[in-house]
C-alpha cells in the first residue's frame, strides 16, 4: 500500500548494542577429587580389617581362658598389654653371620632367653629351664621352640650349644642388644636377661616370666597358653 511504512518499529536507543554484545560467563574451576588419598584410606581400612579377623581367634582364646574361666587361678607370668609383634626389620643373624628373617620365627610358640655369648650362671640356668620345660610338655613340645638370642659378639661354648639342644634343637641367633630392646622389655628396675619371654605363633611377645622363675609355675602358664590356642595353633611352621 502506498504511504505505508514497511519498516519495523524504531529500536530503543542502545538496544542494538546490548543485543549484539556477547554474553559473558564466569567459569569457576571445580575441585578435583583426591582419588589417591581415598584409595590410601580404603587400603588401610581393609588391612586393619584383615588383621582384626586374623587376630580375633587369638584374642578370643586368651580372653576366654584367662578372663572368663579363671577358676580361681592367677597367672604367674606377666601379660604384656598390648602384645608386641616382632619387628620385621629386627637384625637377626645365625652364628655364621648370615642374616635371618624375623618373619621366619612365626608359626611356633617361642620360649626366649636373652644373654651374651659367654653365658653366665643366670644364662645357663635359663637355658636349662628352657630345655626342661619343653621336654616335659610331651606331645605338645612340637609346638614350642627354644630360642636363645645372643646380644653380643662372644662365641658360645660348643659344649653348651650341644647341651641345650636335646631331642629338639634350639634356635640360636645374634641380635644387637639395642635393637632387641626395641621389642622385648624387662620389668621396671630389671635387666633384659633376667627374664624368660613367651612369644605366640603370630610373632607377638605376650608374656614375661619373673626373674629366677619357678619351673612348675612357669610350666603351668605355658600349658594354659597351649590349651587356649589349641583351636588355631598347629605344631611346626
Amino acid at each position: 500500500m502506498s504511504g505505508s511504512n514497511s519498516s519495523g518499529p524504531a529500536s530503543a536507543p542502545g538496544a542494538d548494542s546490548e543485543l549484539s554484545s556477547p554474553l559473558s560467563f564466569t567459569v569457576h574451576t571445580m575441585p578435583t577429587p583426591d582419588l589417591s588419598q581415598r584409595r590410601t584410606v580404603s587400603g588401610r581400612l581393609k588391612m586393619l580389617l584383615v588383621l582384626g579377623v586374623c587376630a580375633a581367634p587369638v584374642i578370643a582364646s586368651y580372653f576366654t581362658y584367662f578372663v572368663i574361666r579363671p577358676e580361681g587361678r592367677t597367672n604367674y607370668s606377666e601379660f604384656v598389654t598390648p602384645p608386641r609383634e616382632i619387628p620385621a626389620a629386627l637384625p637377626l643373624s645365625d652364628l655364621a653371620g648370615q642374616p635371618v628373617s624375623a618373619v621366619g620365627l612365626h608359626g611356633q610358640w617361642l620360649m626366649v632367653v636373652t644373654a651374651g655369648g659367654a653365658c653366665d650362671a643366670r644364662c645357663e640356668s635359663h637355658l636349662v629351664l628352657q630345655r626342661q620345660l619343653v621336654e616335659t610338655l610331651g606331645k605338645e613340645k612340637g609346638r614350642v621352640d627354644k630360642v636363645w638370642l645372643i646380644t653380643d659378639d662372644a662365641t658360645p661354648a660348643p659344649a653348651l650349644l650341644k647341651a641345650i639342644g636335646g631331642a629338639q634343637p634350639a634356635t640360636v641367633l645374634r641380635v644387637p642388644a639395642a635393637e632387641l630392646s626395641k621389642w622385648l622389655e624387662p620389668a621396671s628396675g630389671r635387666q633384659l636377661d633376667e627374664h624368660v619371654y613367651l612369644v605366640d605363633p603370630m610373632g607377638q611377645w605376650m608374656m614375661r616370666a619373673p626373674p629366677e622363675p619357678d619351673p612348675a609355675r612357669l610350666k603351668r602358664d605355658l600349658e594354659r597358653l597351649l590349651r587356649a590356642s589349641a583351636s588355631w595353633d598347629q605344631p611346626g611352621r
